[in-house]
């Protein structure tokens, strides 16, 4: 087999390697779009700009810009990050491929984390696997249109979609077959998949998809967008009047610096409110994902979905007093919706009790908002649901259970490259083999069928013999459970995930002023 191989791309050609460790094949930091510094930044994304001669395609390049939250407020990162990594084995097979979104609350991460490199995983699943950087923060999710109209509310949600259309027209050189393409991703990058699942601009690009703990609802309003902006022209000490232009000419490193700062200076993190997510645009994003789903405007394509037993385990040591836990229950809840929050605060016990509130937190940001969507899609496409549930006994007897990123390490067969992996060096590796096993099996199955192992039914309808919604409970004894949590499941029913803000009417009046429009006229 060839050492270095060589691959045309719209572009130009880029040289790979075979990487000697692994066997598989990969190219490195392979342009999918032009750079987006200076006068591109806040702009939609371009093409790459073609190169002359064999571009070396045997590193990583940088990742996006983004703070490293240590003790000097470091910066890491450029701006013209727009670069993927493709890793695939040593044949010459046309193969499924799929394109992975990484995760990072949309301020971090990078396509080349080590849990995320992928060769273990392109080659048990034996797949094309293409990774992707994009814009993150403040140059990639924030809707600055409240500043002026020379820009787009989503440009890494654009970044993404550009990616997707590089791969449908380069991957069939690198052997990757163009009609089977999965998108997948996990946290924020579940997140940009069930967005792109709700982005008309989006279809046709790839068809199926998989969304491991997606925090569905984590979308911004124009409210919500307006009023991190004027969060971040304060924390940068800029008139209000800024413009896009001024925002152009400041230093890269401190705009993100301030940007990534805005989440702990502000105090809205018990109310659910990032500083950066996709935005609902109108036009790359039509309406909240929820809406879409519910309305069946979704792409109709297959979907694997699901979450983690322990995603907010470290809540529980964030309030002393039980009162203070329900009081910040009712808080997070009634800032979305004041009329459902007794509801669910009831089915939780008044979210009181260290585990109750570490339940409510992960099932609000992580597990209601799937269940909404694959109670949706299952209209449209098959769907199939997880419960990630493995960890080591001594971390469940201190009732911990499976750490939020813990399913990372198990998909992509790569024990110990997260931080995650601390806690399952407690446990014996054979189970990690046998969930690691499970998973790239029905992964896998999943990239070349559309289809899962039959042992995992669909998240189906109620019949007159069973109660529908079948469940995956991953672990070392895995099992399948219908309608699990179903007291709680009906409490969410009804929730208002896409109304962010209800609860805080001074929000809202506070802003009107900013955005020249009359309280009437904002959603």
């Amino acid at each position: 087999m060839v050492t270095e191989p060589v691959v045309r791309t719209t572009a130009g050609l880029v040289r790979g390697i075979v990487d000697p460790t692994t066997g598989m094949r990969t190219w490195r930091g392979v342009p999918y779009g032009a750079p987006t510094h200076g006068e591109r930044r806040f702009r939609a994304p371009r093409p790459p700009e073609p190169w002359d001669g064999e571009r070396d395609a045997g590193h990583f390049a940088h990742p996006a810009m983004q703070g490293t939250y240590g003790w000097n407020d470091r910066v890491k990162g450029t701006e013209d990050c727009l670069v993927l990594d493709i890793v695939r084995p040593d044949t010459d097979d046309e193969l499924p491929v799929v394109v992975y979104m990484h995760g990072g609350t949309f301020l971090t991460g990078s396509s080349h984390e080590k849990v995320l490199q992928g060769h273990r995983f392109a080659q048990a699943t034996d797949i094309v696997y293409v990774s992707i950087n994009f814009r993150l923060g403040v140059l990639g999710y924030l809707d600055l249109r409240s500043l002026g109209p020379d820009c787009v509310g989503n440009p890494g949600t654009m970044d993404q979609i550009l990616a997707l259309e590089w791969v449908q027209d380069n991957i069939a050189a690198f052997g990757g077959d163009p009609d089977r393409v999965t998108i997948m991703g996990e946290s924020a990058g579940a997140a940009s998949v069930t967005t792109l699942m709700s982005s008309p601009v989006a279809r046709g690009l790839f068809h199926g998809a998989v969304a491991q703990s997606a925090p569905a609802a984590a979308v911004h309003s124009r409210i919500q967008a307006a009023m991190w902006v004027r969060k971040l022209l304060d924390g940068m000490g800029l008139s209000r009047l800024s413009t896009l232009q001024d925002l152009r000419e400041v230093d890269g490193e401190e705009l993100v610096r301030v940007g990534n700062s805005l989440l702990i200076r502000s105090g809205e993190l018990p109310y659910l409110n990032l500083a950066f997510m996709p935005t609902v645009d109108g036009e790359v994003l039509p309406a909240h994902p929820i809406d879409v789903f519910t309305a069946n405007e979704e792409a109709p394509v297959p979907l694997i979905i699901g979450s983690n037993s322990g995603e907010a385990s470290f809540t529980k040591a964030m309030y002393f007093f039980s009162r203070s836990r329900g009081r910040a229950a009712r808080r997070l809840l009634e800032v979305f919706d004041p009329g459902h929050a007794d509801a669910i605060l009831a089915a939780y016990n008044g979210a009181q009790t260290r585990s109750d509130f570490a339940e409510l937190i992960a099932d609000a940001v992580f597990w209601a908002p799937s269940v909404r969507l694959a109670t949706e899609h299952r209209r449209v496409a098959d769907v199939w649901m997880y419960h990630f549930d493995h960890a080591a006994p001594a971390v469940k007897r201190l009732g911990i259970g499976a750490v939020h990123t813990a399913d990372l390490e198990a998909v992509f067969g790569e024990p110990f490259t997260s931080p995650a992996g601390i806690l399952q060096r407690l446990g014996p590796q054979s189970d990690f083999e046998t969930v690691s096993e499970m998973m790239q099996r029905n992964w896998g199955s999943f990239f070349h069928t559309g289809q899962v192992g039959e042992e995992w039914p669909v998240y189906g309808f109620r019949s007159d013999d069973a109660p529908g919604r079948a469940t995956a409970v991953i672990s070392a004894d895995p099992k399948v459970v219908r309608d699990p949590k179903a007291e709680k499941r009906r409490a969410w029913e009804g929730f208002k995930f896409t109304s962010w803000g209800s609860g805080r009417p001074e929000i809202l009046e506070s802003l009107t002023d900013f955005l020249g429009l009359d309280p009437e006229d904002i959603p």
